[in-house]
Protein backbone atom coordinates (compact mmCIF):
# COMPACT_ATOMS: atom_id res chain seq x y z
CA UNK A 1 0.00 0.00 0.00
CA UNK A 2 1.26 3.23 -1.58
CA UNK A 3 1.50 6.00 1.40
CA UNK A 4 0.63 9.81 0.57
CA UNK A 5 3.65 12.48 0.14
CA UNK A 6 3.33 14.38 3.22
CA UNK A 7 3.52 18.17 3.01
CA UNK A 8 7.14 18.55 3.63
CA UNK A 9 8.13 16.37 0.82
CA UNK A 10 5.46 17.63 -1.83
CA UNK A 11 7.40 20.90 -0.67
CA UNK A 12 10.50 19.40 -1.42
CA UNK A 13 9.42 17.92 -4.83
CA UNK A 14 8.10 21.75 -5.66
CA UNK A 15 11.31 23.41 -4.48
CA UNK A 16 12.87 21.21 -7.39
CA UNK A 17 10.56 21.86 -9.96
CA UNK A 18 10.61 25.89 -9.35
CA UNK A 19 14.17 25.86 -9.31
CA UNK A 20 14.42 23.27 -12.39
CA UNK A 21 12.21 25.58 -14.45
CA UNK A 22 14.67 29.14 -13.57
CA UNK A 23 17.60 26.90 -14.54
CA UNK A 24 16.30 26.64 -18.34
CA UNK A 25 17.44 28.59 -21.25
CA UNK A 26 14.38 30.97 -21.00
CA UNK A 27 14.36 33.62 -17.94
CA UNK A 28 10.96 33.72 -16.53
CA UNK A 29 9.21 36.15 -13.87
CA UNK A 30 7.21 34.44 -10.96
CA UNK A 31 4.12 34.70 -13.42
CA UNK A 32 5.96 32.52 -16.38
CA UNK A 33 6.99 29.58 -13.76
CA UNK A 34 3.72 29.08 -12.27
CA UNK A 35 2.18 29.37 -15.94
CA UNK A 36 5.34 26.41 -16.06
CA UNK A 37 5.04 24.32 -13.93
CA UNK A 38 0.88 24.52 -13.00
CA UNK A 39 1.43 25.69 -9.73
CA UNK A 40 -0.50 28.66 -8.33
CA UNK A 41 0.82 31.94 -8.21
CA UNK A 42 0.80 32.02 -4.62
CA UNK A 43 2.86 28.85 -3.89
CA UNK A 44 5.14 30.00 -6.61
CA UNK A 45 6.11 33.09 -4.92
CA UNK A 46 6.41 31.50 -1.16
CA UNK A 47 8.61 28.63 -2.49
CA UNK A 48 11.30 31.62 -4.70
CA UNK A 49 11.34 33.60 -1.84
CA UNK A 50 12.80 30.08 0.28
CA UNK A 51 15.21 29.81 -3.05
CA UNK A 52 16.17 33.28 -2.83
CA UNK A 53 16.65 33.10 0.97
CA UNK A 54 18.75 30.45 0.10
CA UNK A 55 20.78 32.00 -2.29
CA UNK A 56 19.83 30.14 -4.89
CA UNK A 57 17.82 32.52 -6.71
CA UNK A 58 17.67 35.99 -7.61
CA UNK A 59 15.41 38.42 -9.52
CA UNK A 60 16.56 40.92 -11.68
CA UNK A 61 15.36 44.49 -12.37
CA UNK A 62 12.01 44.38 -14.57
CA UNK A 63 12.26 45.14 -18.05
CA UNK A 64 10.69 48.63 -18.58
CA UNK A 65 9.44 49.91 -22.02
CA UNK A 66 6.70 47.35 -22.50
CA UNK A 67 3.02 47.56 -22.12
CA UNK A 68 1.45 46.85 -18.61
CA UNK A 69 3.21 45.99 -15.39
CA UNK A 70 6.54 44.98 -15.86
CA UNK A 71 7.85 41.43 -14.84
CA UNK A 72 10.79 40.58 -12.69
CA UNK A 73 12.81 37.48 -14.66
CA UNK A 74 14.42 34.91 -12.35
CA UNK A 75 17.75 33.32 -12.94
CA UNK A 76 20.34 31.19 -10.64
CA UNK A 77 22.47 33.38 -8.03
CA UNK A 78 25.76 33.30 -9.45
CA UNK A 79 26.85 34.34 -5.60
CA UNK A 80 24.98 31.25 -4.19
CA UNK A 81 26.63 27.47 -3.65
CA UNK A 82 28.81 26.25 -5.70
CA UNK A 83 30.51 23.12 -6.48
CA UNK A 84 34.21 22.22 -5.61
CA UNK A 85 35.69 19.48 -7.74
CA UNK A 86 38.85 17.51 -6.80
CA UNK A 87 41.01 15.41 -8.29
CA UNK A 88 44.10 12.87 -7.32
CA UNK A 89 45.85 11.76 -10.44
CA UNK A 90 49.11 9.78 -10.32
CA UNK A 91 51.48 12.40 -10.48
CA UNK A 92 48.89 15.87 -9.84
CA UNK A 93 46.31 17.02 -7.43
CA UNK A 94 43.85 19.56 -8.60
CA UNK A 95 40.82 21.68 -7.86
CA UNK A 96 37.87 23.80 -9.28
CA UNK A 97 34.98 25.78 -8.52
CA UNK A 98 31.68 25.63 -10.63
CA UNK A 99 29.02 27.69 -9.83
CA UNK A 100 25.08 27.59 -9.82
CA UNK A 101 24.91 28.56 -13.68
CA UNK A 102 27.63 25.92 -14.30
CA UNK A 103 30.51 28.47 -15.14
CA UNK A 104 33.83 27.69 -14.23
CA UNK A 105 35.07 29.85 -11.78
CA UNK A 106 38.64 28.67 -10.69
CA UNK A 107 40.80 25.88 -11.56
CA UNK A 108 44.19 24.69 -10.57
CA UNK A 109 46.07 21.47 -11.19
CA UNK A 110 50.09 21.27 -9.83
CA UNK A 111 52.05 18.47 -9.95
CA UNK A 112 52.66 15.74 -7.08
CA UNK A 113 53.74 12.09 -7.12
CA UNK A 114 51.39 9.90 -5.83
CA UNK A 115 53.05 6.49 -6.80
CA UNK A 116 55.04 5.86 -3.52
CA UNK A 117 53.36 8.54 -1.44
CA UNK A 118 50.64 7.09 1.50
CA UNK A 119 47.28 8.26 0.57
CA UNK A 120 47.55 10.75 3.55
CA UNK A 121 49.99 12.84 2.57
CA UNK A 122 48.44 13.25 -0.97
CA UNK A 123 44.75 14.43 0.28
CA UNK A 124 46.89 16.81 2.92
CA UNK A 125 47.99 18.34 -0.46
CA UNK A 126 44.38 18.51 -1.88
CA UNK A 127 42.85 20.29 1.09
CA UNK A 128 45.15 22.49 1.14
CA UNK A 129 44.79 23.40 -2.42
CA UNK A 130 40.76 23.10 -2.19
CA UNK A 131 40.94 25.53 0.79
CA UNK A 132 42.79 28.12 -1.64
CA UNK A 133 40.37 27.88 -5.00
CA UNK A 134 37.60 28.08 -2.56
CA UNK A 135 39.29 31.42 -0.90
CA UNK A 136 39.88 32.96 -4.33
CA UNK A 137 36.45 32.08 -5.46
CA UNK A 138 34.67 33.55 -2.71
CA UNK A 139 31.76 31.78 -2.69
CA UNK A 140 29.63 29.51 -0.77
CA UNK A 141 30.13 25.67 -1.18
CA UNK A 142 27.32 22.92 -1.49
CA UNK A 143 29.54 19.95 -1.12
CA UNK A 144 32.92 18.43 -3.04
CA UNK A 145 33.22 15.20 -5.31
CA UNK A 146 36.41 13.76 -5.55
CA UNK A 147 37.94 11.87 -8.79
CA UNK A 148 39.89 9.15 -8.27
CA UNK A 149 42.12 6.90 -10.49
CA UNK A 150 40.66 3.90 -9.93
CA UNK A 151 37.60 1.61 -8.93
CA UNK A 152 35.52 3.28 -5.94
CA UNK A 153 32.89 1.36 -5.10
CA UNK A 154 29.05 1.83 -4.41
CA UNK A 155 29.98 2.93 -0.72
CA UNK A 156 32.50 5.86 -1.53
CA UNK A 157 35.37 3.31 -0.86
CA UNK A 158 38.40 3.49 -3.45
CA UNK A 159 39.28 0.17 -3.29
CA UNK A 160 42.15 -0.35 -6.03
CA UNK A 161 44.07 1.79 -8.25
CA UNK A 162 46.76 -0.21 -9.71
CA UNK A 163 48.87 2.69 -10.58
CA UNK A 164 48.83 3.72 -6.24
CA UNK A 165 49.75 0.44 -5.09
CA UNK A 166 50.03 1.61 -1.46
CA UNK A 167 45.73 3.22 -2.38
CA UNK A 168 43.75 0.01 -0.88
CA UNK A 169 40.38 0.61 0.58
CA UNK A 170 40.68 4.25 1.27
CA UNK A 171 38.07 5.85 2.32
CA UNK A 172 38.61 9.12 0.73
CA UNK A 173 35.55 11.53 1.06
CA UNK A 174 35.15 11.18 4.77
CA UNK A 175 38.96 11.67 5.21
CA UNK A 176 38.94 14.83 2.87
CA UNK A 177 35.76 15.79 5.15
CA UNK A 178 37.24 16.07 7.89
CA UNK A 179 40.40 18.19 6.46
CA UNK A 180 37.88 20.58 5.15
CA UNK A 181 35.84 21.42 7.55
CA UNK A 182 33.25 18.58 7.72
CA UNK A 183 31.88 19.90 3.97
CA UNK A 184 30.12 16.61 1.97
CA UNK A 185 32.87 14.80 0.31
CA UNK A 186 31.65 12.46 -2.39
CA UNK A 187 34.23 10.02 -4.56
CA UNK A 188 34.27 8.95 -7.48
CA UNK A 189 36.17 7.33 -10.83
CA UNK A 190 37.37 9.82 -12.65
CA UNK A 191 36.79 8.21 -16.27
CA UNK A 192 32.69 7.98 -15.15
CA UNK A 193 32.95 11.93 -14.32
CA UNK A 194 34.91 12.88 -17.50
CA UNK A 195 32.10 10.90 -19.15
CA UNK A 196 29.57 12.62 -16.93
CA UNK A 197 31.09 16.06 -17.89
CA UNK A 198 31.19 15.03 -21.67
CA UNK A 199 27.39 14.51 -21.40
CA UNK A 200 26.58 17.90 -19.73
CA UNK A 201 28.41 19.64 -22.42
CA UNK A 202 26.08 18.33 -24.91
CA UNK A 203 28.13 15.18 -25.97
CA UNK A 204 26.38 12.22 -27.25
CA UNK A 205 23.57 10.44 -24.85
CA UNK A 206 25.27 6.89 -25.72
CA UNK A 207 28.79 6.84 -25.72
CA UNK A 208 32.10 5.48 -24.55
CA UNK A 209 34.53 7.63 -23.33
CA UNK A 210 37.83 6.55 -22.92
CA UNK A 211 40.07 8.48 -20.58
CA UNK A 212 43.91 8.58 -21.71
CA UNK A 213 46.53 8.99 -19.17
CA UNK A 214 49.22 6.99 -17.12
CA UNK A 215 46.12 4.87 -16.89
CA UNK A 216 42.97 4.44 -19.37
CA UNK A 217 39.87 4.22 -18.32
CA UNK A 218 36.06 4.78 -19.45
CA UNK A 219 32.81 5.84 -18.60
CA UNK A 220 29.75 4.56 -20.41
CA UNK A 221 27.06 6.31 -21.16
CA UNK A 222 23.36 4.62 -21.82
CA UNK A 223 20.74 6.60 -22.85
CA UNK A 224 22.60 10.52 -21.04
CA UNK A 225 22.89 7.87 -17.73
CA UNK A 226 25.72 6.89 -16.32
CA UNK A 227 26.49 2.70 -16.34
CA UNK A 228 28.84 2.23 -14.00
CA UNK A 229 28.34 -1.52 -13.10
CA UNK A 230 27.21 -3.68 -9.85
CA UNK A 231 30.19 -3.14 -8.18
CA UNK A 232 31.32 0.02 -9.58
CA UNK A 233 33.77 -1.24 -11.97
CA UNK A 234 32.32 -0.96 -15.19
CA UNK A 235 35.02 0.79 -17.93
CA UNK A 236 38.04 -0.43 -16.55
CA UNK A 237 38.76 -0.66 -20.39
CA UNK A 238 42.76 0.18 -19.62
CA UNK A 239 43.10 -3.72 -17.85
CA UNK A 240 41.45 -5.01 -21.42
CA UNK A 241 43.88 -7.14 -22.91
CA UNK A 242 44.77 -6.70 -26.46
CA UNK A 243 48.20 -8.60 -26.71
CA UNK A 244 47.81 -11.87 -24.52
CA UNK A 245 51.76 -12.28 -24.93
CA UNK A 246 52.18 -8.67 -24.09
CA UNK A 247 53.60 -6.79 -21.23
CA UNK A 248 52.92 -6.57 -17.64
CA UNK A 249 50.89 -4.21 -16.40
CA UNK A 250 50.75 -2.31 -13.01
CA UNK A 251 47.75 -4.50 -12.56
CA UNK A 252 49.63 -7.67 -12.42
CA UNK A 253 47.90 -8.55 -15.98
CA UNK A 254 50.01 -9.22 -18.88
CA UNK A 255 49.34 -7.48 -22.34
CA UNK A 256 46.33 -4.72 -21.08
CA UNK A 257 45.30 -1.69 -23.08
CA UNK A 258 47.61 0.64 -20.59
CA UNK A 259 50.42 -1.43 -21.73
CA UNK A 260 50.11 0.22 -24.86
CA UNK A 261 47.82 3.41 -24.89
CA UNK A 262 48.67 4.91 -21.62
CA UNK A 263 50.81 7.85 -21.45
CA UNK A 264 54.09 6.34 -20.35
CA UNK A 265 53.98 3.65 -23.23
CA UNK A 266 52.58 6.68 -25.88
CA UNK A 267 54.34 9.93 -26.69
CA UNK A 268 52.62 11.93 -29.33
CA UNK A 269 56.42 12.58 -30.97
CA UNK A 270 56.35 9.29 -31.60
CA UNK A 271 54.16 8.22 -34.56
CA UNK A 272 54.29 4.40 -34.25
CA UNK A 273 53.60 4.45 -30.66
CA UNK A 274 50.98 6.67 -31.51
CA UNK A 275 49.99 3.98 -34.77
CA UNK A 276 50.21 1.34 -32.26
CA UNK A 277 48.03 2.84 -29.32
CA UNK A 278 45.22 3.50 -32.13
CA UNK A 279 45.10 0.34 -32.95
CA UNK A 280 45.37 -1.25 -29.52
CA UNK A 281 42.42 1.06 -28.56
CA UNK A 282 40.28 0.47 -31.76
CA UNK A 283 40.32 -3.38 -30.72
CA UNK A 284 39.35 -2.73 -27.04
CA UNK A 285 36.58 -0.60 -27.92
CA UNK A 286 35.44 -3.03 -30.57
CA UNK A 287 34.58 -5.19 -28.20
CA UNK A 288 32.67 -2.53 -26.30
CA UNK A 289 30.97 -1.34 -29.12
CA UNK A 290 29.68 -4.55 -29.83
CA UNK A 291 28.76 -5.44 -26.69
CA UNK A 292 26.93 -2.26 -25.93
CA UNK A 293 25.86 -1.15 -28.74
CA UNK A 294 26.83 2.48 -28.53
CA UNK A 295 27.04 4.52 -31.84
CA UNK A 296 30.29 6.96 -30.18
CA UNK A 297 33.32 7.08 -28.65
CA UNK A 298 34.61 10.27 -27.06
CA UNK A 299 38.67 10.39 -27.42
CA UNK A 300 39.76 12.52 -24.14
CA UNK A 301 42.21 12.91 -21.43
CA UNK A 302 45.59 13.33 -22.86
CA UNK A 303 44.78 11.81 -26.28
CA UNK A 304 43.55 15.07 -28.45
CA UNK A 305 47.27 15.84 -28.13
CA UNK A 306 48.31 12.87 -30.06
CA UNK A 307 46.11 14.65 -33.29
CA UNK A 308 44.82 12.99 -36.25
CA UNK A 309 46.97 9.90 -36.35
CA UNK A 310 45.49 8.60 -33.44
CA UNK A 311 41.97 9.29 -34.32
CA UNK A 312 42.48 7.72 -37.55
CA UNK A 313 44.14 4.50 -36.08
CA UNK A 314 40.93 4.14 -33.75
CA UNK A 315 38.82 4.89 -36.54
CA UNK A 316 40.20 2.23 -39.21
CA UNK A 317 40.29 -0.32 -36.84
CA UNK A 318 36.38 -0.09 -35.64
CA UNK A 319 35.25 0.09 -39.37
CA UNK A 320 37.36 -2.85 -39.74
CA UNK A 321 35.87 -4.74 -36.93
CA UNK A 322 32.58 -3.44 -35.96
CA UNK A 323 29.48 -4.95 -37.23
CA UNK A 324 26.70 -1.94 -37.83
CA UNK A 325 25.66 -0.25 -41.00
CA UNK A 326 25.56 3.58 -39.83
CA UNK A 327 29.34 3.02 -38.69
CA UNK A 328 30.55 4.48 -35.26
CA UNK A 329 31.45 8.24 -34.60
CA UNK A 330 34.92 8.68 -33.32
CA UNK A 331 36.10 12.01 -32.40
CA UNK A 332 38.50 13.79 -29.43
CA UNK A 333 36.78 15.41 -26.53
CA UNK A 334 36.73 19.30 -26.43
CA UNK A 335 36.98 19.50 -22.69
CA UNK A 336 40.54 18.21 -22.07
CA UNK A 337 42.73 16.03 -19.91
CA UNK A 338 40.93 18.25 -16.85
CA UNK A 339 37.35 17.00 -17.98
CA UNK A 340 36.98 14.49 -15.18
CA UNK A 341 37.43 17.78 -12.38
CA UNK A 342 35.26 19.97 -14.16
CA UNK A 343 32.89 16.85 -13.83
CA UNK A 344 33.19 16.28 -10.69
CA UNK A 345 32.46 19.99 -9.26
CA UNK A 346 29.61 19.97 -11.66
CA UNK A 347 28.18 17.09 -10.16
CA UNK A 348 27.47 18.97 -7.27
CA UNK A 349 25.86 21.28 -8.64
CA UNK A 350 23.59 19.01 -10.91
CA UNK A 351 23.24 17.43 -7.17
CA UNK A 352 21.80 20.98 -5.12
CA UNK A 353 19.53 21.61 -8.26
CA UNK A 354 17.68 18.53 -8.00
CA UNK A 355 17.35 18.71 -4.81
CA UNK A 356 17.56 22.22 -3.20
CA UNK A 357 15.53 21.21 -0.70
CA UNK A 358 18.15 18.93 1.41
CA UNK A 359 20.57 21.63 0.90
CA UNK A 360 17.91 24.27 2.88
CA UNK A 361 17.59 21.45 5.46
CA UNK A 362 20.90 20.84 6.04
CA UNK A 363 21.55 23.03 9.69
Amino acid sequence: MSVPAGQHTVRRHNLALVLGVVAGPEPLSRAGVAARTGLTRGTVSSLVEELIEARLVTELAAARGGPGRPASPLRLDPRGPAGLGLEVGVDTVGACVVDLGGTLRVRRTVASDHRDDVPDAALARLAALAADVVTETGLPIAGATVALPGVVGPDGVLERAPNLPRWVDVAVGPALSTRLGGLPVRAGNEADLAALAERWAGGPPDAVVVSGGIGVGAGILLDGTLFAGAGGRAGEIGHVVVDPDGATCHCGGRGCLETVAGWESLTADRPDAVRAAGRALGIALSGAVHLLDVPAVVLGGGYPRCGPLLLDAVRAELEARVLTRAGVEVRFSALGPEAALQGAATAVVQEVLADPGALIARP
